[in-house]
């Protein structure tokens, strides 16, 4: 009998170990790929925002998607629903730029939703989160469209970045 080659961490839950790509896509085990950003960190509003945006701007929106995964994870129970959003944001930005338009479209609309009740809390400016996340999904959702049945190029995550603040 073979033993499972899935990664696991000391209480037994699945831990994938294999390096990534800068859309947190698997390579090869042995492959060189993006370090990975630390799970379960807290951080305050200011320093995820800024971490968070360092990551877009460098072209890694799924690497963003995990900070703002902690703060909605860590963060008070009236803001889980923003930062959730933030992370349906970076998350539709990853999937639009690995060529899942209408994945990718479907996350921004959501987390355009899930943000816009917000009123800039932390300094973020979600009228224009809200308005950058609705032009990209329709602009992506389009060239799904007119893919003709043919492989879709993804969008430039690092060119395509919004401004968060």
């Amino acid at each position: 009998m073979t033993e499972n080659p899935r990664d696991r961490d000391g209480e037994g839950r699945a831990r994938n170990a294999r390096p990534r790509d800068g859309l947190g896509r698997p390579l090869p085990y042995g492959a060189t790929g993006v370090e990975r950003q630390p799970e379960g960190v807290v951080r305050s509003p200011a320093e995820t925002v800024r971490e968070a945006q360092a990551l877009l701007d460098a072209g890694k929106p799924f690497h963003a998607h995990e900070v703002f995964e902690d703060a909605w994870k860590s963060g008070p129970e009236e803001e889980r629903a923003l930062w959730r959003g933030m992370a349906q944001l970076a998350v539709g930005l990853t999937h639009a730029a690995r060529g899942n338009t209408a994945g990718g479209a479907r996350l921004l609309l959501r987390g355009a939703g899930g943000i816009a009740p917000y009123r800039d809390p932390h300094g973020l400016d979600i009228g224009g989160l809200v308005a950058w996340a609705r032009e990209l999904a329709a602009r992506v959702d389009a060239s799904e469209d007119t893919a003709g049945g043919g492989t879709v190029r993804g969008v430039d995550a690092a060119r395509e970045a919004p401004r968060l603040t």
